[in-house]
């Protein structure tokens, strides 16, 4: 199971295929299309995320409401493209760099300098324009498909912000359902009204200042199977390919999964979960520092995932830069941004978080209905309950 996206921030729209997705998962569009909601959400999101009200559609690979087996297509348009048609059309266009917008001032810390350097284009909109972080809108569209996969066998996703800026919140100890419900109604999607407040008006300083704040987000997956994933090859370890998917969302520098670099400053005895033989449960973790893996398979208990966003790139009061033509020192363009997107950040992330676990079910169930794979899921069932 595999997915490409296509597309530019100002383009015409966004674009993803899925391939490989099983026939007969009734999608529900509601639910996909929240998924791209919850991403436009939160305090400190710019203006872009008035003007864009993202809906995803599906143009291939679902008749009827369920999946046929074939590839899903997916479109979500861009409403600001009317305002850049000129700019980004594909025909050519009068050569003016007024007229192109043409952005030759690049921003420390985005992809500007080195995508233009790397693909020899003079006009570094040509880089930015697709790897603006509004590609992630069709990373959580795909995400939200495959979870409806999971949510077909009882797993489920939520995350919470640990930390913007300097204000850390208390780690919920709550249901997943019950997080899901109280980070939904918080603007930085946070359990700790403390904290809360504390964010916001770090976030609203850092505004004033023409800076911006990054942070950490916990993502939580309730439900997997032991054994997603395997211990026999680097490449199929569920751990790494999740920490990978993590690293690849725009801003993110940092993942952990459990405890993480916790572990290294503590004792091998206050690291590893014992483990506990109930005959109703069968086998099960005293703790879950591990964060639901050892050996790079899932061990049944609660995958827990963190990462680090750092700050966003582009600031209103921009940090120096050179301008490629005259190599003259000069402050960096200034494209429109947010101050704050760490608790969209949390949402991507799940969605990213869900595709790869779908696909390690995929491997592990394989079947190209879900009905084939329930029975190979239930059958697995059997052979751990009765080990």
């Amino acid at each position: 199971m595999r997915y490409l996206t296509a597309g530019e921030t100002h383009g015409p729209q966004l674009t993803a295929i899925i391939e490989g997705f099983p026939s007969n998962v009734t999608i529900d569009f509601e639910a996909m299309n929240f998924q791209l909601h919850r991403r436009q959400k939160g305090h400190g999101r710019g203006r872009r995320m008035q003007i864009e009200k993202d809906t995803a559609s599906i143009v291939g690979g679902v008749r009827h409401g369920r999946t046929t087996g074939a590839p899903i297509a997916l479109v979500v348009e861009n409403n600001d493209w009317k305002h850049w048609t000129s700019i980004m059309n594909i025909e050519e266009q009068p050569d003016t760099d007024e007229g192109k917008r043409r952005v030759n001032r690049p921003r420390p810390g985005h992809a500007d300098l080195n995508g233009g350097l790397k693909y020899n284009q003079r006009d570094l909109r040509n880089i930015l324009e697709r790897s603006s972080a509004r590609e992630t809108t069709m990373r959580v569209a795909c995400g939200a498909v495959a979870r409806q996969l999971l949510e077909a066998f009882g797993i489920k996703l939520a995350s919470h912000v640990v930390r913007i800026g300097e204000v850390e919140a208390k780690s919920p100890q709550l249901p997943i359902d019950e997080l899901i419900a109280i980070t939904e109604a918080s603007p930085v999607r946070v359990t700790d009204p403390e904290a809360e407040a504390a964010m916001i008006a770090a976030i609203d300083a850092a505004k004033t200042d023409g800076d911006t704040l990054g942070g950490i987000v916990e993502v939580i997956v309730e439900g997997a199977p032991v054994g997603l994933g395997s211990h026999v090859q680097w490449d199929r370890k569920l751990d790494g390919r999740i920490a990978q998917a993590v690293l690849s969302i725009q801003a993110f520098k940092g993942c952990e999964i459990g405890i993480g670099f916790e572990a290294a400053k503590l004792r091998g005895s206050s690291v590893h979960d014992e483990i506990q033989y109930d005959p109703e449960k069968g086998f099960r973790r005293a703790s879950n520092r591990a964060g639901g893996f050892e050996g790079g398979m899932t061990t049944g208990e609660p995958i827990v995932v963190r990462g680090v966003m750092k700050p966003i790139s582009t600031l209103y009061k921009p940090l120096q830069s050179v301008d490629i033509d005259t190599k003259e020192a000069f402050t960096a363009q200034v494209e429109r941004s947010d101050t704050c997107a760490v608790p969209a950040a949390g949402v991507i992330m799940e969605n990213v978080v869900a595709w790869e676990v779908a696909q390690a079910f995929m491997e592990k169930f394989g079947g190209d209905s879900l009905e084939e794979i329930r029975r190979n899921y239930e059958n697995y069932l059997k052979q751990v309950e009765s080990y």
